[in-house]
């Protein structure tokens, strides 16, 4: 199961992405709760959105992200059937990548 949900959507030859990416995201500066000890640092780092080959954004990210990040990008170029590739990577290694055609 994909840890992403990815919508691309085409009008007037702009494409919209909406990626919502389901991860933690600790900052590394939490303690827990029940433990005391904290919770190390586990976050996305960067995500990066490729139409045809061609990477359209590279998002570097921080701890300083929320929970699920949401992630909306507007390129022009693309049309109705086209594939978007989304990935992420974050800094334990992870990584997830989604391809979804643009309606």
């Amino acid at each position: 199961m994909s840890s992403m949900k990815v919508k691309a959507k085409e009008k007037d030859g702009i494409v919209e992405v909406k990626a919502l990416i389901k991860h933690p995201m600790e900052t590394g500066l939490r303690k827990d709760q029940k433990t005391g000890k904290p919770i190390p640092a586990h976050f996305v780092q960067q995500v990066v959105v490729e139409h045809g080959g061609v990477t359209r954004v590279t998002a570097d990210w921080s701890g300083g992200v929320s929970k699920n990040p949401l992630l909306f990008v507007k390129f022009k170029g693309g049309a109705k059937g086209d594939m978007v590739k989304v990935t992420w990577t974050d800094n334990q290694g992870g990584t997830d990548s989604v391809e979804e055609a643009i309606s």
